[in-house]
Formats: C-alpha cells, sequence, structure tokens
C-alpha cells in the first residue's frame, strides 16, 4: 500500500491583498498550476492566531474548542509576561494530532500553536520563556526532547531569539531535515515572518515584497526536500493563510475609561478589576465580576456612550445573542469590534486614545471580524489527487481539519466543517 503525507504550511497573515505578487514567485505559481486554490478563506471571530490555529486542528468553532483567545485572561500582566494557549490540552475537541496518533502515523510539528504536550512524534512546540523560565527547558519539557536537541545543535546558530527571517530560516531548515530523515506522513509547521513584518512595518510597501520572496524560497526548499526524501509523489501540500491585517492610526484603551469612574482601581498598590477589557486586536472581550450588578450596568452605560463618540472608533458592540450567531466562546457576553484603523489595548493608565502616527509609528494588526472587508486570506492544495488549477471558491478555517483527515483517510469526528472534497479527483 502505498503511504500518503500530508504537509500543512501555516502562512500566518498571508491574505488575498498579497496573492497577486505571491501567485507570480515560483514555487507558490507552480503549487497553484497544480492545485486547488483560493483568496476567499473566512477566519473565526476573533481572527486571532492561537484561536484560528485550534480550529485548524479540530475543524471547530471557538465555542466548541474553547481556545477563545492567543493568551488565557490575565489582567494587568504586560503581555511580554503573559501565559499563552500553548498546550495541546487547551483545545476542548478532539484534534488531527490526536487522530493521527491513534491511527499510529508518524507526524511532526514544528512551532506549531497550541501543541505543547501533544502526541506528536517529532514536535518543537510554539512556546516562550516568561518571567525568568529557561526557554531551553521549557521547549525540551514541552517537545520532543532528543529530536529538539539534535536539531538545536545542527541549527541552532541559525536563530537569533525570534527575530525574523532568522527565526522562520531555522524552522524551515529544521522541516528539510525533518523530512530528508523523518519522513512524516503529517507534517504541520507554522512559518512567521509575514505576519511580524506587518505588526510592525504596515501591510504596504516594499518589505512585504521581500518577505513573499523569502517565504517563496523557504516553501521551495521544503518541496525540494520531499524530492530528496523520495515522498514528492505522495505528498500533498496545504500552504493556507489564518488571517488578515489592517493597517493602525488610533490605539484605544478602554480601560482607562473604566478606571476613570472607579471599575479599575489599586488597593494597597495592587490594581483590581470589577470590569476589565481584554483586547484581541481589532476586538476585545468585556469580563465582569460576576454578581457585581453595578458595575455591570456602569461597564454599559460608559460603552455606549463610547460607542456613539467617534473618538474611541468603536464599530460595534455585540451581545450574547449576536456571539453565539457568530460562534464565540459562550463564556462572554459582550465583545466589542474596533473601525479600520483603530484597534484595542489593555492599559488603564495611559491616554484613552493614542495617535500611532503622532507619534512617527507605523503599526498593523487582526483580531477584526472575519466579514470585514477585503479582509480574507489564501489556501493553496497541491498533490497527486488534486485538481489542477481549481478555484475552490469561499471555504473557511474550520474546513482545514477536515480537508486533511479526508486526505490521510483520519477519523476526526463531527466538526463545524467540512473536507473540500471537490478539490480532488
Amino acid at each position: 500500500m502505498v503511504k500518503k503525507y500530508c504537509i500543512v504550511i501555516s502562512y500566518d497573515a498571508f491574505s488575498q491583498d498579497n496573492w497577486a505578487v505571491a501567485k507570480e514567485l515560483p514555487h507558490l505559481k507552480s503549487l497553484i498550476q497544480r492545485g486547488a486554490s483560493t483568496t476567499n478563506v473566512k477566519s473565526v471571530y476573533p481572527t486571532l492566531t492561537y484561536v484560528i490555529h485550534s480550529s485548524y486542528v479540530t475543524g471547530n468553532y471557538p465555542d466548541k474548542h474553547r481556545v477563545f483567545h492567543n493568551n488565557p485572561f490575565q489582567p494587568f500582566l504586560r503581555e511580554i509576561d503573559q501565559d499563552w494557549h500553548w498546550f495541546l490540552s487547551d483545545i476542548k475537541s478532539p484534534t488531527i494530532f490526536e487522530a493521527a496518533h491513534k491511527k499510529g502515523l508518524k507526524t511532526a510539528a514544528l512551532l506549531w500553536p497550541v501543541s505543547g504536550k501533544a502526541p506528536i512524534t517529532y514536535n518543537i512546540p510554539e512556546i516562550r520563556a516568561v518571567r525568568g523560565e529557561n526557554q531551553a527547558l521549557k521547549i525540551l519539557k514541552n517537545g520532543s526532547k532528543l529530536y529538539t536537541l539534535a536539531l538545536e545543535m545542527k541549527y541552532g546558530k541559525i536563530r537569533q531569539g525570534i527575530e525574523q527571517p532568522y527565526l522562520d530560516d531555522f524552522t524551515t531548515a529544521c522541516a528539510v531535515d525533518t523530512i530528508k530523515n523523518k519522513k512524516p506522513e503529517l507534517f504541520m509547521l507554522h512559518l512567521i515572518d509575514l505576519d511580524d513584518i506587518k505588526h510592525f512595518k504596515g501591510t504596504k510597501g516594499t518589505h512585504i515584497d521581500e518577505v513573499l520572496i523569502r517565504m517563496d524560497n523557504r516553501i521551495g526548499a521544503i518541496i525540494d526536500a520531499t524530492k530528496a526524501a523520495g515522498t514528492y509523489d505522495e505528498t500533498t501540500f496545504m500552504i493556507v493563510g489564518d488571517h488578515s491585517q489592517l493597517d493602525v492610526r488610533y490605539k484605544v484603551y478602554l480601560n482607562r475609561l473604566f478606571a476613570d469612574h472607579g471599575l479599575i482601581y489599586e488597593k494597597a498598590g495592587i490594581p483590581k478589576w470589577r470590569a476589565y477589557v481584554q483586547a484581541a486586536g481589532g476586538a476585545a472581550y468585556l469580563h465582569l465580576q460576576p454578581g457585581d450588578d453595578e458595575a455591570h450596568e456602569l461597564a454599559l452605560t460608559l460603552l455606549q456612550e463610547a460607542l456613539h463618540d467617534e473618538r474611541y472608533g468603536i464599530e460595534a458592540i455585540f451581545d450574547k445573542q449576536q456571539l453565539e450567531a457568530m460562534h464565540v466562546d459562550p463564556r462572554f457576553e459582550m465583545m466589542l469590534e474596533a473601525k479600520q484603523g483603530y484597534c484595542f489595548d489593555d492599559d488603564y493608565k495611559c491616554e484613552a486614545v493614542i495617535d500611532l502616527h503622532a507619534q512617527g509609528k507605523v503599526y498593523a494588526t487582526h483580531g477584526y471580524l472575519p466579514s470585514k472587508p477585503d479582509y480574507t486570506s489564501n489556501l493553496i492544495i497541491a498533490g497527486p489527487t488534486v485538481q489542477q488549477g481549481f478555484d475552490l471558491g469561499e471555504v473557511s478555517v474550520v474546513d482545514i481539519g477536515p480537508t486533511i483527515a479526508r486526505i490521510l483517510d483520519l477519523p476526526l469526528g463531527e466538526t463545524d466543517g467540512r473536507a473540500l472534497v471537490e478539490a480532488f479527483k
């Protein structure tokens, strides 16, 4: 029986506005021509990396897999010090990793979100040391020890912390090595260069084209590795962008409003909260202390007033019924959506609205509603059983897991998404 292989490359922030340039680069162009593709991948809400990747591997929306943000709720803690949803146990739906493990497939993952301590044969999870932890020990503890050590010895000199392009160059070198020497049947890796550059330099400019070229070269190296390994003819490649990004001029700190009205306060120098806005880039969650009806009423009043004040850039306030329709984690009763050009942040001590351009800063982010105009991302599927030049049309990030399951004949169970069977011969 011929083995089947599937390589999934999460091309972070690879969105429809990048398609015109990317589709003319040699390696992506080849995959597009011999496979199925679309620029109309709709994401989940909020459009954050860890939420989306949890939907990838489960085929479910956040109301089922329960990863609602990159970070668990950690009020008043700087983002650089916060824990993230690093561990597979944070996902409350069955995953493609577990399905492959149960079937006895050899699997690998490189810097894949929410994969710590997963039943993956060869795993270097995306995980970061915080609050004085040791980075190397944390990765070894939560991934595959011998595999990680071997690749670190071979390629560690490429990496310079989390700086790009070095981090993705390291990941690519590890991927090439893994394909040649381990031949995993399911291989999922996360490349972050494009997302990083958009965040800190904006979504337009020559810096974007430079990253797209680097990314195409990385994809080419991975394809070439399958040829060297003798697995190319049996490998299905999936290249998928998780979200778009939008340029931001104004950062909005709604917790400053709460602090000005006593909903956030300090007691013996320690900050406390009765209501708190947890920012998710272009969206935000409202947290309320249970049983504090007065705080609930005041918070709603303040947010409704801010909604009608142009300075705060709030596009909408969603109630629980609306959130249920969008498959948002059911623990939340209210979310806020920012207008284009605005995003939310957590701090309560700075001004409520900061003009980044006035400070000479360029910034972009995501998290916004999937239905924002021109906010979709891209998907390419190419392999031995995929129809050549096929237009996939509108698909969803929840279709990724079921499609992987279809390629590898895995039982993923009940999912919100569907296998994209029309793409196959």
